[in-house]
């Protein structure tokens, strides 16, 4: 195994740990002591694993002896370790812990003195993310490490073992890393039989978990189809919790009395049919953790109100009611908070933070599918396309137009040569003509390319380690970024001649459909357009060059993501405005020389130098970090438009993180998720119920 390799895996094994050990601390799942998990042999349908030969990947004409697949949470990496194929499909109901249980096992296979340098290393993946129909598996695979783990990104010299020079495509192709697939269920329903026979063309090890009905459905979709179980895999199925189990933690749980006079005791113990409803309800770790939330830690009352049977005649309403206390008990102020959390979280109600989370529900159920990721770089598609793209017109022009009246007016104090109304009619000529180029262009690669405003992955080094680039080629890694923002200089060009034509035309008194403003108009189209192309792609292809992966702590989390995005955008700015000013300035006195024998006369003079220069340089720098970057249209849609539109809070990524300190949010690589599909669920209709 190539040294690079076993260094990129042990790096990735040391951050999965220390990440998913966070998530048990921060889930409360060791408080006062793990829940029981158990498990047991999937009854009832033998059609629904593969035969006890292929599990253990014995050869022809040996016997299998059935595996013993009982047992509880301290033994599930032993469990796995156990089958011979290394795969593993864990079924149990709505909130029964496969998620908390895919962790641990996570963990138990990276124990130290568990996990030999050649062992692969588990990791959790989302798998209702993926569309089959688009991805391939390792494809798929790829992408989420490199979002989750940039620093994976980064140069790799051997080229025959990584094809791009990317560890991350090393790591999953040479089998490297062991799938945790989290979330079967959560699949569109029509995409969930494509999936299957996806991972069945495949021979990784892996761990699948899903809701029992929804896998059986993928595995057998029809009565008279064939069955198709997930191949060599072994099958268990998550137990309920237990009467006694209850009984036992509860109380402690909660801090309450332990004894027999103590509410949980009295309610849990009891034989009334609404006794042994609430039994029923408790019976998975989700509605556990929400009751002992609720009234425990809470203390919102007394916990025997949930066997009022007026209230509560089914089960279902019991859930319904447990889940929609929780967001209200966790934001109930406390005497402590103003000094533990700062004086904004006053203002985080428990009525504002539920229309927050309401509409973080509904934006992630949007598209169809149901998504779990709150990613801040996607939060502010929330917003209607036509929104976006007038406000990306809005601060390109402002960002070019001040950027003109500020150039005009220091040339005006020193060289006193330039008179108001001229100056402030370029600038607003300038910044229409590149914020109606610019929200066309937001507009268009939206709608034909949505994924391309993620987050950057890089940073920017003039000497990165391991060479220049980012593992592809100089030549590659320029001509991409060069061809593309050459098109965009290229559109700039001609929308802002179209817009000072108009001006000169208003202005001057010329004749809109006059001969020769139609020339002056094709002229300026093609020299400010060859201007700005050229500029473009020349300084962000020389910059693309100089990028470097993130480092392990900028991705860790996704404020640290977030704040490692600030970062690369200040820098990349600081580079490319001078850079794009410099390239304007002296591109423009060098084409309209090689041009003039053809178009002639043009005239390049040194103030038209300085003006169209620091415009391109500082507005053009300044509208691609604030409407073309990751973190500026967070800036411009999450932290702005959104809260002034009354949908999220002003300080949004700190009302995420402490969120996720209060137990809504958990944590799942680059991205937030809600505690649980059905505490979002729940958020989305409630609140689709009150706009109703």
């Amino acid at each position: 195994m190539n040294s690079r390799i076993v260094e990129a895996a042990a790096e990735l094994a040391t951050e999965t740990r220390r990440r998913l050990q966070r998530e048990e601390e921060q889930r409360l799942v060791l408080d006062p002591y793990p829940l029981p998990v158990r498990w047991r042999p999937v009854s009832g349908s033998s059609w629904i694993t593969d035969l006890d030969a292929n599990i253990r990947r014995l050869p022809p004409g040996a016997d299998a002896e059935p595996l013993d697949l009982s047992g509880d949470r301290d033994s599930i990496g032993d469990l796995y370790r156990s089958i011979g194929s290394r795969r593993l499909v864990v079924l149990g109901r709505a909130g029964s812990g496969k998620s908390v249980l895919a962790v641990r096992l996570v963990l138990d296979l990276l124990r130290d003195g568990t996990r030999s340098g050649t062992d692969p290393v588990p990791v959790i993946f989302d798998i209702g993310a993926w569309d089959p129909t688009v991805h391939t598996l390792r494809g798929w695979l790829t992408d989420r490490l490199l979002r989750d783990h940039p620093y994976l990104d980064r140069p790799y010299p051997d080229r025959r073992s990584s094809p791009d020079g990317s560890p991350a495509v090393a790591l999953v192709e040479d089998g490297h890393v062991l799938p945790v697939l989290d979330g079967f269920d959560e699949m569109a329903e029509g995409l969930r039989r494509r999936a299957l026979e996806e991972l069945n063309r495949t021979s990784l090890p892996l761990v699948l978990t899903s809701r029992p009905d929804e896998y059986a459905t993928a595995v057998r979709p029809a009565p008279d189809r064939a069955a198709t179980p997930l191949k060599w895999a072994a099958a268990v199925e998550l137990a309920d919790v237990t009467p006694a189990d209850l009984l036992d933690y509860m109380p402690r749980a909660t801090r309450s009395a332990t004894s027999g006079e103590g509410s949980w005791r009295r309610v849990l113990a009891g034989r009334t049919e609404p006794e042994l409803r609430l039994r029923q309800v408790l019976s998975t770790p989700l509605m556990v953790f929400l009751a002992r939330t609720v009234y425990g830690e809470g203390e919102a009352g007394d916990p025997r109100e949930l066997t009022d049977a007026a209230r509560f005649p089914t089960e279902d309403s019991l859930r319904r009611h447990l889940l929609a206390a929780f967001v209200p008990t966790v934001y109930r102020p406390r005497a402590s908070e103003g000094h533990t959390r700062g004086d904004r979280t006053r203002q985080w109600t428990p009525e504002r933070a539920r229309h927050w989370f309401g509409h973080l529900a509904r934006h992630l159920a949007r598209t169809g599918r149901q998504r779990q990721d709150i990613a801040w770089w996607q939060i502010g598609r929330s917003l209607p396309t036509s929104t976006r793209a007038l406000a990306v017109a809005a601060v390109s022009a402002l960002c070019v137009a001040l950027t003109v009246w500020l150039t005009n007016a220091l040339i005006s104090v020193f060289l006193q040569e330039i008179t108001f109304v001229p100056a402030m009619t370029q600038g607003a000529a300038l910044g229409l003509g590149a914020g109606i180029t610019c929200g066309a262009l937001y507009a268009g690669m939206t709608t034909f390319g949505g994924s391309a405003f993620a987050p950057s992955r890089t940073r920017l080094r003039l000497r990165p380690p391991g060479g220049l680039g980012t593992g592809r080629s100089l030549a590659r890694t320029f001509a991409a970024r060069f061809g593309a923002m050459l098109l965009a200089g290229l559109a700039l060009g001609v929308g802002v001649s179209c817009t000072t034509t108009l001006q000169r035309v208003l202005y001057l008194d010329w004749a809109l459909t006059s001969s020769e403003v139609l020339r002056v108009l094709a002229t300026d189209a093609l020299l400010l357009g060859l201007i700005f192309g050229l500029a473009f792609g020349t300084v962000f292809g020389l910059t693309a060059m100089l990028e470097a992966p993130l480092d392990v702590s900028s991705a860790a989390t996704p404020d640290s993501l977030l704040d490692a995005n600030r970062r690369a955008v200040r820098s990349q700015l600081s580079v490319i405005a001078p850079a794009l000013a410099l390239a304007i300035a002296f591109g423009g006195e060098l084409i309209t020389s090689l041009l003039d024998p053809l178009l002639g006369p043009l005239v390049w003079l040194p103030q038209d130098a300085v003006v169209i220069g620091t415009v391109g340089g500082i507005g053009g720098g300044l509208s691609y970090a604030l409407c073309f970057t990751a973190w500026g249209q967070w800036l411009i849609f999450v932290r702005l438009l959104l809260p002034l539109r009354g949908r999220l809070p002003w300080n949004t990524d700190a009302f995420l993180k402490d969120a996720y300190h209060r137990g809504v949010l958990r944590r799942t690589g680059a991205v937030y998720q809600f505690r649980h599909i059905h505490l979002q669920q729940h958020l989305a209709h409630t609140s689709l119920r009150r706009q109703a």
